[in-house]
């Protein structure tokens, strides 16, 4: 039988409305029809978050007496535990690529663009080199992915149905092209993709929020904290 969470066993996320990493840690709990109760932190040392994540990163995931931080290891759990809506496909290879997928915008795009980093990039060169320094690592991993997910990509990153690298690209697609406002020329099978994303009822409730937070200049403050 299929693992379900009951009402009376909601899980908590530990969350912000502005970070990637817990959004797409939201997607999954949606695509899964997972109950959980999303506490966004309004403080980098919340005392309530630092009690379960001493390292005082979002997201972090309270599963009954079960506690996991970090966005890659939340959804890998939640995969195994309530395996309803898989998000990795059976098929190896587009599973691998769904990873390739996952990796190139967990570490080698997201860490590079997060603001701590580029304001301290500011801080160290000059305030006007922190966009380009963002623009640059962001285009680095898009040419990267617009490459890996041409032969696999259908309505989504790997075929018709959404999977763990579409959870990852959706934020990162709209911190690149909303936030950092990088030229998505080059990239026309990421920027349909960012399309379809933006026209799909659950991605766009989430994305929506986000681009909301966009002119709170308070909340880009905020999320100077690190998440992972």
């Amino acid at each position: 039988m299929e693992a379900t969470n009951q009402s009376n066993h909601a899980m908590k996320l530990y969350s912000h409305p502005m970070s990637s990493c817990s959004r797409r840690v939201r997607l999954g709990l949606e695509f899964k029809g997972l109950k959980y109760e999303c506490i966004n932190i309004t403080s980098a040392g919340d005392p309530e978050l630092l009690k379960i994540n001493p390292m005082g990163y979002v997201p972090a995931l309270m599963d009954g007496t079960t506690v996991v931080s970090d966005s890659f290891a939340i959804l890998l759990y939640l995969e195994e535990k309530y395996p309803q809506h898989a998000l990795l496909p059976k098929d190896l290879m587009r599973k691998s690529i769904n990873y390739q997928a996952a990796s190139i915008v967990s570490s080698s795009i997201q860490p590079l663009q997060n603001l701590v980093l580029v304001n301290y990039i500011g801080e160290l060169v000059s305030p006007d080199e922190k966009l380009p320094w963002a623009q640059y690592h962001i285009r680095k991993g898009f040419v990267a992915l617009e490459k890996l997910l041409g032969n696999y990509a259908g309505t989504y990153a790997t075929g018709d149905e959404i999977y763990l690298a579409d959870l990852y690209l959706a934020p990162q697609l709209d911190n690149g092209i909303n936030r950092f406002k990088l030229d998505m020329t080059e990239f026309p099978l990421l920027l349909k993709l960012s399309k379809t994303y933006n026209e799909t009822p659950s991605f766009r409730q989430i994305l929506t929020e986000t681009l909301q937070q966009h002119t709170d200049k308070n909340v880009l403050d905020f999320i100077k904290q690190q998440e992972a």
